[in-house]
């Protein structure tokens, strides 16, 4: 089987790029054909691999950010080939919910040498995604926050908590309509979080409760607070603490919801920026194989 891994050169500020010398050094000591491309734009990934997957079975290796591994999901989705998950880029916040707190260098060795695991994916319309999909606040701050990331001398996690402290002045509640199953709900809303994953923003732990195999989708829904009572919670909210007890929080779990925006909204997906009115979420049971270690590493983050 054929090994592809697809670089963002840009993700990680250029992290990605360290990993083509450890390819080939790997590969001269084994015998598998393999293959690295390295993107050159926006979108890059989706048409390579949705062309190389559509003619043949094999590991597709997304080196980046959770932006780049967006592009490899939907491009090798609805095929026979596996995917494997190695972070490089500022977030990789998909990678702490499939690895858990695992640190490892030899995780791209690992892997090659792996075995497979089948997981759900999420689908926002006709875009899949792995992580975690949004609207309202937070979706303002990875649009804030990646305007920080441009800069050298700020990581991903300063880059947020940033954006976190701007936004935090300049959002505005959203009008909203959700439909589950039938019944039909209104409210002014600060954000929504649909989660297949655990967390988002280079470690917040919106979902604690998610998990990658169970068929369902983890919902987040903030009602409008006041400021004070914001800063009280969002604390517990980053840090992934029980939030039953907080009235302008309300968690479900479901396999599908729609929601319609009374404007135009800007919505986050997996770290990619979006904007629409009309939104259906659901999610797509053991849609996936994903490629682990031997060793069973997928924990509770």
């Amino acid at each position: 089987m054929k090994h592809i891994f697809i670089i963002n050169p840009v993700a990680g500020k250029g992290k990605g790029l360290d990993f083509e010398r450890k390819i080939h050094n790997i590969f001269k000591k084994i015998n598998y054909p393999y293959e690295i491309i390295v993107t050159k734009e926006s979108g890059h990934a989706i048409e390579v691999v949705k062309k190389i997957t559509s003619k043949e079975k094999c590991i597709v290796y997304s080196i980046g950010g959770d932006g780049t591994l967006n592009e490899v999901l939907n491009g090798i989705i609805n095929s026979d080939s596996s995917l494997a998950v190695i972070p490089a880029g500022s977030g990789n916040d998909f990678a702490r919910t499939l690895y858990g707190d695992i640190k490892s260098d030899n995780l791209l060795e690992d892997l090659i040498h792996g075995e497979e695991r089948t997981i759900d994916v999420a689908k926002l319309n006709d875009q899949y995604y792995l992580n975690i999909s949004s609207i309202g606040f937070d979706a303002s701050v990875v649009n804030n926050a990646r305007h920080y990331k441009k800069y050298k001398f700020i990581s991903g996690p300063m880059a947020y908590a940033i954006a976190v402290m701007k936004t935090l002045f300049t959002f505005k509640p959203m009008e909203l309509t959700f439909k589950i199953n039938g019944a039909e709900t209104k409210g002014n809303m600060y954000l929504i979080a649909v989660a297949n994953g655990k967390c988002y923003g280079g470690g917040i732990k919106i979902a604690p409760k998610a998990k990658l195999d169970d068929g369902l989708l983890d919902i987040y829904a903030i009602k409008k607070p006041k400021v004070h009572r914001l800063i009280r919670f969002l604390p517990m909210v980053v840090l992934g603490k029980d939030t039953s007890h907080v009235e302008e929080i309300k968690y479900i779990k479901c396999s599908k919801i729609q929601v319609i925006a009374k404007d135009e909204t800007i919505i986050n997906l997996d770290g990619e920026i979006l904007f629409s009115k009309d939104l259906t979420f659901e999610v797509i049971p053991n849609a996936l194989k994903v490629r682990v270690p031997k060793i069973d590493i997928i924990k509770e983050v």
